[in-house]
């Protein structure tokens, strides 16, 4: 069950991967512009494998000091800690063993690890972010090698597929409860209202506040 269960996480990765293959064109050529050469970029998705960060962390060290871009990539994968709380009674084994399984946690990985009963699927997590590294990765070093323009990319396309992906997950999950879907929209709300006053990269991390929506009780049902 779990090599299937692992197999058909693969098989979900493929999608979120290719968009994701995307993004990383334009991480690696905007690395790239910034004088970062070709190993750096692509070592870095290969132990990052953060897009939100890396890029956080790109730019806020274009405008700032080293620690400033650290704490602004800590800060804006805080999202991870929620995430990791609600996979922990779903793993199993030692404590490595459990560190280990907890560092295939992807955004797309969490959401087709999901399961109906509220529970999450360890192998298809780890199997659907296998796909995803590497386009993140491979998507990086061709970034990186060709330099595609952000015109180009804006020309074809490109530049709205990783998020139109992700939204078409979003949707998928808000449907499964009322609690999901009220947790969608006060994220989109605070993130909305924060854009007005701070840059993207804040407004989505004031947007995880939302999150805590989960740690209430659900209403019991009435026998």
């Amino acid at each position: 069950m779990r090599r299937e269960a692992f197999v058909d996480g693969v098989r979900l990765g493929i999608g979120p991967g290719s968009a994701a293959f995307v993004l990383a064109l334009s991480f690696g050529a905007e690395a790239q512009a910034r004088d970062w050469g070709v190993a750096l970029p692509v070592l870095f998705s290969m132990f990052a494998f953060s897009g939100s960060a890396q890029f956080t962390l790109m730019t806020a060290l274009a405008g700032g000091s080293a620690l400033a871009a650290i704490t602004s990539a800590v800060l804006i994968n805080s999202r991870y800690l929620m995430m990791s709380v609600a996979l922990n009674n779903s793993l199993r084994g030692g404590r490595l063993s459990r560190a280990l399984q907890t560092q295939a946690l992807a955004d797309a990985s969490f959401v087709v690890a999901h399961r109906n009963d509220g529970g999450y699927d360890a192998a298809r997590l780890i199997g659907a972010s296998v796909p995803q590294w590497i386009f993140w990765v491979s998507g990086t070093a061709v970034g990186a090698l060709t330099s595609p323009s952000p015109s180009l990319m804006h020309d074809l396309g490109l530049d709205v597929v990783f998020p139109a992906f992700f939204l078409i997950l979003a949707v998928d999950e808000v449907r499964r409860s009322a609690r999901a879907f009220v947790a969608a929209l006060l994220g989109a709300t605070v993130a909305g209202a924060l854009l007005l006053v701070t840059t993207p990269g804040y407004a989505l991390l004031g947007a995880t506040v939302a999150a805590l929506i989960g740690v209430l009780p659900e209403k019991e049902e009435s026998a």
